[in-house]
């Protein structure tokens, strides 16, 4: 594979992202954890999966270069829904998948890492939906996933001004489980992969099956409408400026179009 790597010791599959400089998400890494899935979920001595990045960031978003060759509405469209599809499977796959984030889990990445089963974050890791910055929307069900963590008013605040949140404040905010120092992040995601892994499998698989009825009928209807507006967004000119200012490294300027 190109964009990841990963291997299997103690029933734990390792994942690792290796997209330097940033690990963006492009269409290509998101086929390739798809691959990933396929491998796993048919390996019984594979329990567990956790999912990390190599480098500096675990993920810091989606790859807005790769952007700039879609032409069309539909296809960006189209590429939301792939990832949509993606980390719905991820969140009811039976087999119980850990983000170990450090750096940054930004746009993408954050949306990557909600799809997880639960998140464990270095106290000073960057967590955020920053794309209303380059005049987009999340596109990869991060709109509906992140109220859903922290509540409606925080992810409203998180999304609307682009700020992004530390390790520390994710888990005050429920968005992830524990934070730890850089150093021990991996070692203590291990040691919870490891208690998992130690579980029947079957009553895991089933724990999982149940948490996955806690969504609502109207959560789904809302990751369709996102990726309808994620599309029609892109097309606005506002949404082109966006991307074009990130490219050239500058401010956008918006105009409401």
């Amino acid at each position: 594979m190109e964009h990841l790597k990963w291997s299997a010791r103690d029933k734990v599959a390792t994942v690792t992202i290796t997209r330097p400089p940033a690990n963006a998400l492009s269409s290509g890494l998101l086929r390739e954890i798809s691959t990933v899935l396929d491998e796993v979920e048919t390996n019984d001595e594979i329990r567990v999966v956790l999912i990390h990045g190599e480098g500096k960031f675990f993920s810091a978003g989606a790859d807005i270069k790769e952007f700039t060759t879609i032409t069309t509405g539909e296809d960006f469209a189209n590429l939301s829904s792939f990832g949509q599809d993606l980390f719905e499977r991820m969140e009811s796959y039976p087999k119980p998948i850990i983000a170990a984030i450090h750096g940054a889990a930004l746009g993408g990445g954050l949306e990557l890492a909600m799809a997880c089963h639960f998140r464990l974050v270095t106290e000073n890791a960057k967590l955020g939906l920053p794309e209303l910055q380059l005049g987009l929307i999340p596109g990869f069900a991060g709109t509906q996933r992140l109220p859903r963590y922290v509540g409606t008013a925080r992810a409203a605040e998180m999304m609307l001004t682009s700020d992004p949140i530390t390790g520390l404040e994710a888990v005050q905010f429920g968005l992830a489980n524990h934070a730890f120092p850089e150093e021990e992040l991996l070692e203590s995601a291990y040691k919870i992969a490891n208690k998992i892994a130690a579980k029947s499998p079957i009553s895991v698989k089933a724990a999982i099956e149940l948490l996955s009825y806690t969504k609502t009928e109207q959560y789904y209807k809302g990751v369709k409408k996102e990726a309808d507006l994620f599309g029609k967004v892109f097309l606005s000119e506002d949404g082109q400026e966006g991307i074009k200012a990130f490219i050239e490294k500058r401010t956008p300027d918006f105009k409401g179009r």
